[in-house]
């Protein structure tokens, strides 16, 4: 019996990434993308290049949030995508805090959520990339053997990017917009139809 092989993937942070950090958002009517979201995932979709949103929720362990709120901002974060003609694969959260939960190995920098999509979607976590605003979000890479892109913010701590640039790991990059991280992932991944001028070096400040 033939097996499907396996596909690269985008992991993609959700709050300070996609959309604007609230904090333990828990009102679903607070969702805003942020600006380049949606040309970012189409991007990917075009290149037939899956797109997983991964996030910490520490909130609900924290009593802040809950479950049922959480899902709801889940499922207006990916409404708005689609409005925006962006289609996501699915969406996974780790909702614990090791102080209150106990230890983990779904919360970012861990791998089990990255896995778990792995197994359900069968995805290759060594040909994917991990995109996000803090370190954590692409400290994965280091791991997989994926690429990590760190797309600094607002509110993306100074250390973190210092952390990123220290590394100096050939698969750890930091580019100044979610899109030119998209663009590197697709071009270093090398899919899509990106323009032949285009070069993985066009959209990274540091690899």
């Amino acid at each position: 019996m033939s097996t499907a092989p396996l596909r690269p993937a985008l992991f993609i942070d959700r709050d300070g990434t996609l959309i604007a950090d609230a904090h333990y958002l828990a009102d679903a009517s607070g969702v805003r993308l942020l600006r380049d979201a949606a040309e970012s995932v189409r991007l990917a979709n075009a290149a037939q290049v899956p797109v997983v949103i991964v996030t910490n929720q520490s909130g609900i362990a924290r009593g802040l949030i809950t479950e049922a709120q959480y899902e709801a901002v889940r499922d207006r974060t990916v409404a708005l995508l689609h409005h925006g003609n962006a289609e996501v694969l699915a969406t996974y959260h780790c909702p614990h805090l090791a102080e209150i939960t106990g230890a983990c190995d779904c919360r970012k920098p861990g791998l089990g959520l990255y896995t778990q999509a792995a197994h359900e979607h069968a995805l290759d976590l060594a040909r994917s990339a991990y995109i996000g605003d803090r370190w954590r979000d692409a400290q994965p890479a280091l791991a997989t053997g994926g690429l990590g892109i760190l797309v600094p913010g607002v509110e993306t701590p100074t250390h973190d990017v210092d952390t990123a640039h220290a590394s100096r790991a050939p698969n750890i990059a930091v580019t100044s917009s979610l899109r030119d991280a998209v663009m590197l992932a697709l071009t270093r991944l090398g899919v899509g139809d990106l323009p032949n001028m285009l070069t993985a070096s066009d959209f990274e400040t540091r690899a």
